[in-house]
């Protein structure tokens, strides 16, 4: 039987040079650097339109709430009179909602006011990314 015998050079090739790492790693930050910001700015917009949901979901409550008292809640009690029921309220047929009122995706409550602005009935706003009345852009409120 013969054995086949391989015979080593003086230089072995295995692994990645330096230059090769380093153009990889250029590649991915400029992969990230054209992604990221495209990414982060449909993450803003699906908070933002998650906001205009939960807000459309707490006008039609709202609305519900109305026919069956006759009024809007005050801004005494606030969103929370959706979904527990107010001590001087006897034609309250709730809950209008499940569970309790959430907060909008940002993390803080939601800002209602009866009697609203402008001549509406009430004033719901977020505050947006900033947390903060005012702003532009991603950071600016959204009322109903």
């Amino acid at each position: 039987m013969k054995h086949a015998c391989h015979i080593r050079s003086g230089k072995q090739m295995s692994g990645f040079t330096l230059l090769e790492l380093l153009v990889v790693i250029l590649i991915i930050g400029l992969l990230t650097g054209i992604v990221a910001p495209r990414f982060l700015g449909q993450v803003s917009r699906s908070e933002a339109t998650a906001a205009r949901a939960q807000m459309d979901a707490f006008d039609k409550a709202l609305q519900a709430y109305r026919l069956d008292t006759g009024r809007f809640p005050t801004g005494g009690q606030g969103l929370r009179a959706l979904t527990t029921r107010p001590s001087d309220e006897p034609r309250w047929r709730g809950p209008y909602l499940q569970g309790d009122v959430p907060p909008d995706p940002w993390g803080m409550p939601y800002q209602y006011r009866s009697p609203g602005t402008d001549g509406k009935d009430y004033n719901l706003l977020s505050y947006g990314r900033d947390r903060a009345p005012g702003g532009t852009g991603d950071d600016a409120d959204l009322s109903r």
